[in-house]
């Protein structure tokens, strides 16, 4: 694409809020105060964004192509008795307040209902083979062995030390479910799973979980994170220089994944989705930006990307979410993408809250897609109807358009995240519900396109 296109990135507001950004990824430390916070109203922020509110489309109006083996298909699993903290004792991520046998049984259902089958093991067969064939891979349906899987973790506020009191940190019952279910039932080696966050670190109450199964598989589990930080059993992040990635916007300098994903069949994206400072909402998408490293930086860190991912882009313009959904070591061997909405946070740095549109109450939820365009604009629905989600501004729908139509978007930008002049086609389908009380999208109203929402 032309510099002209890329040039409505240059926000000088923006830019500052990527310094400071940047500066906090840069600490190695826990940089926030340990102390307690009652759980509820989020504080007051300021911000001179226009709260998201109303799409620029109409409700049902679906954009793009549905994939996966049911196009479109959102699996919603919600059990208000999975997440019961009392915003006082102890911290959330205790089995005490968050029932890791209800854990399990969400994953489960989501699997079943994603795909249509009757078991998880037949779950996980479908979802091996579909990969496969719309990847044109050799091996037949179901894991192969040897074939190495990734995990991208959402770890933003993840340092070295302990959790701070209510932080917004990856459930670790969701991750252990997600480790479990590969090993035991997809039959994947232990150590062929990496749980990997490239920019930051995976904190104890995850490593701790999974390594505190005495299983030689549990304990063969890899844990890749930032060069600044590895060690105490995490390894640290590699980049692969024979695999870049390529911006579509020439202003955007080249980016490097880590060996763990390079060398990976496949890859499960679990998410954290949140209102986001920056971007308006941070969901599976944004999730690949702890993927990227840059040679100038010397280290894997997003921040080169912050202002091409920006809420202050209107529409119609480029987005670098698009490249990354759409290379082929991340989007492209996604095998399954789940969005942890457990215990949802204010925003990327802030502490978990309930949820006014939930009653009162932790959202409690965990949704699951094979369609990454489809995942995120549920996300993006359920987000901008809480009154508590207060940095859900700007233009957060910018990269679903982009990436429903990327083929032909809104900007005219040729998307080859390659380099190879293969421009991508549709990476998903996207569109918002009818309203905030049905939660209708045009399959569940039986059109033939579009998002289906399915309550487990």
């Amino acid at each position: 694409m032309n510099t002209e296109r890329c040039a409505n990135s240059k926000l000088t507001r923006r830019s500052a809020l990527n310094a400071g950004i940047a500066a906090l990824a840069a600490c190695p430390a826990w940089p926030f105060q340990q102390r307690p916070v009652p759980a509820g109203t989020p504080p007051n922020m300021t911000t001179d964004d226009p709260p998201f509110m109303t799409p620029v489309e109409p409700p049902n109006t679906p954009l793009g192509v549905g994939k996966g083996v049911h196009p479109g298909r959102v699996v919603w699993a919600h059990d208000p008795k999975v997440a019961t903290w009392d915003g006082k004792t102890g911290n959330w991520w205790e089995d005490a307040h968050t029932d890791p046998r209800i854990v399990d049984a969400m994953v489960s259902g989501n699997l079943r209902s994603l795909t249509g089958e009757k078991t998880d093991k037949e779950a996980w067969r479908v979802l091996f083979g579909y990969s496969k064939q719309t990847r044109k891979l050799s091996g037949g349906d179901g894991y192969r062995a040897g074939e190495k899987i990734a995990i991208k973790v959402n770890s933003n506020q993840d340092r070295p030390g302990a959790w701070r009191f209510g932080a917004g940190m990856p459930s670790p019952q969701v991750l252990y479910s997600v480790v479990h279910q590969l090993i035991t039932v997809a039959g994947v080696p232990g150590q062929d799973i990496t749980l990997y966050d490239a920019s930051r670190y995976i904190g104890d109450p995850i490593y701790d979980r999974i390594r505190a199964n005495p299983d030689p598989n549990f304990q063969a589990v890899k844990f890749v994170a930032s060069q600044r930080m590895a060690g105490n059993g995490r390894t640290a992040a590699v980049p692969d220089k024979a695999n870049p990635v390529k911006f579509s916007c020439t202003e955007v300098p080249t980016a490097y994944l880590p060996q763990c994903v390079t060398e990976a069949k496949y890859l499960v994206n679990v998410a954290l989705s949140r209102a986001h400072g920056l971007m308006g909402i941070t969901a599976n998408a944004k999730n690949l930006f702890g993927s990227v490293y840059f040679e100038d930086r010397g280290i894997f860190t997003p921040e080169p990307l912050h202002n091409y991912a920006s809420r202050d882009l209107p529409m119609g313009s480029y987005n670098c979410l698009v490249d990354l959904i759409a290379h082929k070591h991340l989007g492209g061997k996604t095998l399954l993408y789940l969005s942890d909405f457990l215990y949802v946070a204010v925003s990327q740095n802030e502490r978990v809250i309930k949820y006014a549109s939930f009653g009162d109450n932790w959202c409690s939820s965990l949704f699951a897609s094979q369609d990454p365009v489809a995942i995120d604009s549920v996300g993006l629905d359920f987000i901008r109807n809480e009154p508590r989600a207060r940095e859900c501004r700007g233009k957060p729908e910018n990269y679903l358009h982009e990436a429903a139509l990327a083929e032909k978007p809104p900007s005219g930008t040729v998307y080859d995240p390659a380099g190879d002049h293969t421009p991508v086609t549709s990476l998903g389908v996207h569109e918002h519900w009818n309203n905030e009380t049905d939660k209708q999208y045009s399959r569940n109203l039986g059109k033939r396109e579009g998002i289906e929402l399915v309550k487990v």
